[in-house]
């Protein structure tokens, strides 16, 4: 990671078994931080992860848990930081997106509700307890998404809890700035991740990378290298920020 040095640092990552989130696990191992990979169901795929973070040399293990549930997120923290002996970074991405269009006029309460527990209901809880282990100085970083910025037609409900994660962040960079905690979000645009592999196949995918002006879609690696950078010394005096990844695609201030 050259000038980035995250020794001595601990963090945890949601959403860390796959894409983004498996990415940023194993970019912040090789910047000297131990790395807890909180996860949901895919235990396998988390110890993967896990044993890459730990050939880099630093402390790394799993924990499962359920975000959309506010007393399993406090138990999660508190299980992460009492193992580590405190706690320095969260970075949280985990969350959905519905592949298939839904009008609003049509989409059903099932479908917005489920969405808005996946990515904001488990957000907010999250951050509430981040906000309670965090060290001062630390640092939390969310996943957010360019559709929180220009919106999504047909896919209303995903761009909506998106939208509501950059307002969060907004307010609780302000709430935590006197301990030295800095809040921001790393908006991605297209990734080639498995959420994505069906949607992005064939002429699709084609049009997609045609579409943004740096020719292709990104790597979760493209999104990992900002969060960690977030997360760093060289980025202590930036809070409340949306970092735009998206190749130029999106051109939002």
């Amino acid at each position: 990671m050259g000038l980035i040095d995250l020794a001595g640092r601990r963090a945890l990552v949601t959403g860390g078994s796959r894409g983004v989130g498996a990415a940023t696990a194993r970019l912040l191992a090789e910047a000297g931080a131990d790395v807890a990979i909180a996860y949901r169901s895919r235990a396998a795929d988390a110890e993967r992860v896990v044993e890459v973070c730990r050939a880099s040399g630093v402390d790394a293990f799993s924990v499962a848990g359920d975000l959309s549930d506010p007393a399993d997120v406090t138990r999660l923290f508190d299980e992460v930081a009492s193992r580590f002996d405190g706690l320095d970074i969260v970075v949280g991405n985990h969350g959905i997106w519905p592949p298939e269009d839904a009008p609003l006029s049509e989409m059903t309460d099932e479908q917005w509700h489920t969405t808005m527990g996946a990515n904001l209901h488990s957000i907010f809880y999250t951050c509430r307890a981040a906000g309670r282990v965090l060290t001062d100085g630390g640092r939390i970083v969310l996943v957010t998404s360019t559709a929180a910025q220009r919106g999504e037609a047909f896919h209303g409900d995903y761009a909506s809890s998106k939208g509501a994660m950059v307002s969060l962040v907004k307010g609780l960079c302000i709430e935590l700035a006197p301990r030295g905690i800095t809040v921001n979000s790393v908006a991605p645009g297209w990734i080639a991740t498995e959420m994505t592999d069906e949607v992005l196949a064939g002429e699709a995918g084609e049009r997609v990378a045609a579409s943004i002006p740096l020719g292709r879609v990104a790597t979760a690696e493209d999104v990992a290298g900002p969060i960690v950078f977030l997360c760093s010394e060289m980025a202590r005096h930036v809070t409340g920020e949306i970092l735009n990844v998206n190749g130029g695609a999106v051109l939002v201030g």
